[in-house]
């Protein structure tokens, strides 16, 4: 090349025109663009030569006004009809000809330019340009037309996006789902940052954001990680502040399908036949459930007759959801697939549509309600004398709260004999299995309600009424099991191994109370399943299964099936091996649903502490969780939490301290706590 040969080259992708000035070296030239500057190229970075010398840099724009008026890339469709049916391939300059008639210098540019930008027409080979098929263009086209409207999709969101986080009111369309709902699988990885307590840029190297977060996240200026879509989603409005991550990141169903709600509106419409058609009438005795305010599952109730012989009776009359279902329709593998009723601060998620597990399945005051119901006589240390099982018609009399029965156990109300009666076989009870050893551990526990933002938080603690019922429960369970064992029926049996407890002289050690529970429950091994009977070490009892509770607890629906097929002289439903196979599925559903309950309640334990941060709270040392760097166990005993404290001192497992929340992050899930001395209360 000739000093002030035009060549065009590339600079970062942008087309760029230079005037040869000198050689560099023996392989490469300096070439001045219209901006004066300089830049050494090798042959390959050089994309054309202009025909024709004697060009200066400061010519440049003059050569590039003159190329203009030829740059029409809708010319090009027009050459390439021409071209295609031949198949033949053309230079610039031939193109040049081609769509001009002429080729002149400025021409044969603008035919290079056009060619070399197309993507459409023609494909370049060498330094020539062949014309594509008729179906490539076509194809072309299509892809063309695709990207096009996704660009235009996506500039249409991105406004949707901007005016939302402005406070507007947006509505998002369809085409914004499959964004939406990207963010909102990415933003649930904040839950496995939370769980695992790994830090969101290792998350991000192990789960990288799919395209549509990436792209999103990029358009925003925000980071593309977990946290990052987290807050976008609560920004938009499209999540609230306290939207549950763990329920969404776990297998967790929310809502019934249609053909469940369909079928249980059908049981509602047409109840179908009671196959237990000899049920026992106990509409004339008097039966008291007793639950919380806002339990609408009721699935419990008691009742205390005298015999002629002056020795008393318990019932314990347990739901009968069996009566709306059959084993394996298609409710009752919807509560398998369930496994059990969830219970969140915010509202439960129930294993049967609510409008069968509230309604004919709930021992509802005042209806007459199919019942499994146990009948048993204790002895006088409190061992089952007698017992019995059957479906019976019951209709339940009152409808009473835990403080209700508590008040009435207080004032000893004479109208109601039957609650002091079964509170005293409850504490018989009592007496008789920590005599079999059983090992009683009392620990507060947190109630945790949310309603419209408005976070509480309610001790449940061991009230007489509370011990009462879970006596009764405990009895049933019992009874259930014997029963089984004693007619060779498969359930799923609980059971608990002996615990290797510290010695005597060890716990006594220990502060009494808590601290002492705390230590005992820490040597409480794991509870077990088996299709034969096992001892219960701490319930103190030698067989024993879960009965009372199968309107929202599986392995209890599972037990009415077979006991009561049983009753009616049938085969069992399910075989041992069915019920192993059943209930290894049920419960790794369960233990998925008790950590998203554990972690959901410790998320608003949190957040209700963030909005108390003035409270000064009264705290109990339970344990040491690392004894060596002070950090302990700590009950916030007027609220039922325990949670872990650092202490900057050395204090004593019992030792009561006084604490102030120094830091409270539900969604990092973080909480720190500050010693708070006297001096400090005083002033």
């Amino acid at each position: 090349m000739e000093k002030g040969t035009l060549v065009e080259f590339r600079v970062q992708g942008d087309r760029r025109l230079g005037v040869v000035d000198r050689p560099d070296g023996k392989t490469r030239w300096f070439v001045v663009d219209e901006r004066g500057q300089s830049h050494s190229l090798a042959p390959r970075q050089i994309t054309y030569i202009v025909n024709g010398e004697g060009y200066k840099p400061t010519q440049i724009g003059k050569f590039l006004d003159q190329v203009a008026p030829y740059l029409d890339p809708s010319s090009l469709e027009v050459a390439w009809e021409l071209l295609v049916a031949e198949g033949a391939s053309v230079t610039p300059s031939q193109m040049a000809n081609l769509l001009f008639s002429e080729s002149s210098p400025y021409q044969c540019y603008a035919a290079h330019c056009l060619l070399s930008d197309d993507k459409l027409f023609f494909k370049q080979k060498g330094e020539v340009y062949e014309p594509r098929s008729a179906s490539q263009v076509a194809e072309r086209k299509h892809q063309i037309e695709v990207e096009t409207q996704k660009a235009q999709g996506q500039q249409e969101f991105l406004l949707r996006v901007e005016r939302a986080l402005e406070g507007d009111t947006v509505e998002w369309q369809k085409s914004d789902r499959q964004r939406l709902d990207a963010l909102e699988k990415y933003a649930t990885l904040v839950a496995d940052i939370i769980r695992m307590g790994v830090n969101s840029e290792s998350l991000v190297r192990n789960y990288p954001p799919p395209g549509p977060v990436l792209e999103t996240m990029n358009m925003l200026g925000r980071s593309a990680t977990p946290p990052a879509a987290l807050q976008l989603l609560i920004d938009l409005g499209w999540w609230s502040p306290h939207e549950n991550l763990f329920l969404r990141r776990s297998s967790i169903p929310v809502q019934f399908p249609n053909k469940i709600l369909e079928v249980a509106q059908e049981i509602l419409d047409s109840p179908p036949a009671d196959l237990d058609v000899n049920r026992l009438d106990l509409k004339h005795l008097k039966v008291y459930t007793i639950d919380d305010e806002s339990t609408t599952e009721i699935d419990d109730g008691l009742s205390c007759e005298v015999l002629e012989d002056g020795r008393q009776r318990v019932w314990i009359h347990i739901a009968d959801p069996t009566r709306w279902l059959i084993p394996e329709d298609e409710l009752d593998l919807e509560a398998r697939r369930r496994g059990s009723t969830v219970y969140l601060p915010t509202g439960m998620i129930p294993m049967f549509p609510e409008v069968l597990a509230t309604g004919p399945m709930s021992l509802v005051q005042g209806r007459l309600c199919c019942s499994l119901s146990f009948s048993v006589i204790l002895d006088d240390s409190g061992g089952v004398a007698e017992y019995s099982i059957h479906p019976c018609l019951i209709k339940p009399t009152y409808r009473l709260t835990y403080e209700d029965v508590d008040e009435m156990l207080d004032l000893a109300v004479q109208a109601e004999p039957e609650i002091q009666a079964i509170a005293g076989l409850a504490q018989k009870r009592k007496i008789w299995r920590n005599n079999q050893g059983a090992i009683s551990i009392t620990m507060p526990e947190a109630m945790i309600k949310v309603k419209n933002d408005e976070i509480s938080i309610d001790i449940l603690d061991e009230s007489p009424s509370r011990q009462l019922v879970a006596e009764m429960m405990i009895l049933a369970g019992e009874v259930a099991a014997r029963y089984a064992q004693s007619h060779n029926i498969p359930l799923p049996f609980r059971g608990q191994p002996q615990p290797e407890l510290p010695p005597e002289d060890e716990l006594l050690q220990l502060p009494p109370g808590f601290v002492r529970f705390c230590a005992l429950r820490r040597c409480m091994p794991k509870s077990e399943m088996s299709t034969t009977p096992l001892r219960h070490a701490g319930l103190g009892l030698d067989t024993y299964t879960q009965a009372t509770s199968p309107i929202r607890r599986y392995s209890d629906l599972l037990t009415h099936f077979q006991l009561k097929a049983h009753l009616r002289g049938e085969e069992p439903p399910f075989s041992a091996e069915q019920i192993r196979e059943v209930m290894m599925t049920v419960s790794n559903t369960t233990q998925e649903l008790t950590m998203v309950e554990r972690q959901t309640n410790r998320y608003y334990a949190l957040e209700y502490l963030r909005r108390h941060l003035e409270q000064v709270w009264e705290v109990i040392v339970l344990m040491w969780l690392r004894e060596d760097s002070n950090l302990a166990l700590i009950l916030l005993e007027d609220l039922g939490l325990q949670l872990p404290m650092v202490f900057k001192r050395s204090v004593k497992l019992g030792e009561r301290v006084l604490v102030k929340v120094a830091l409270a992050d539900p969604q990092k899930d973080i909480i720190q706590f500050q010693e708070i001395v006297y001096q400090d209360v005083v002033n």
